[in-house]
């Protein structure tokens, strides 16, 4: 089976939230165990934080388009794509502590995290196009496993 959803939102600020709680809406899914649904919330956020403040720099004009899938492995990819500013180094952007913010409340770790919390993050960027950021996590969901087969043997 597989399954896909995508959602364009404006890039303001609030709206982060609002892409966390469609994540977990879709990734529930699955069955994640709650520390699998913790990590894809925290790598949603980052990526779209930095979508929002590091590519389009404020401009609250612009759009983010996240989208997501799984199939039948229990593969959920995440995508989250901006038509910001983009990045002239990516190699550079994703090292610890860098930031391309004012460096007042920005800590330069947002890829970093994103990579802590998800299987494997890509990103793809070209300066005053915009940039992608692609995550990947595989979802054990050991919690709902053992509850389907407990469902399964019981009848």
């Amino acid at each position: 089976m597989q399954n896909q959803m995508e959602l364009t939102f404006s890039a303001l600020p609030q709206n982060e939230a609002f892409a966390r709680v469609t994540i977990a809406a879709f990734a529930v899914q699955l069955n994640p165990t709650l520390p699998e649904m913790a990590d894809i919330k925290t790598a949603v956020s980052e990526a779209v934080t930095n979508a929002i403040v590091h590519g389009y720099r404020g401009r609250e004009d612009g759009l983010v388009r996240m989208s997501a899938e799984y199939g039948d492995r229990r593969l959920l990819t995440v995508v989250v794509r901006d038509e910001g500013c983009g990045i002239a180094d990516v190699e550079k952007a994703m090292q610890p502590f860098y930031s391309t913010g004012d460096g007042t409340e920005r800590s330069g770790m947002g890829f970093c995290v994103m990579q802590t919390f998800m299987d494997a993050v890509e990103v793809d960027s070209t300066v005053n196009k915009g940039t992608t950021v692609t995550m990947r996590k595989y979802i054990t969901g050991e919690v709902g496993l053992h509850r389907e087969r407990m469902l399964d043997e019981i009848g």
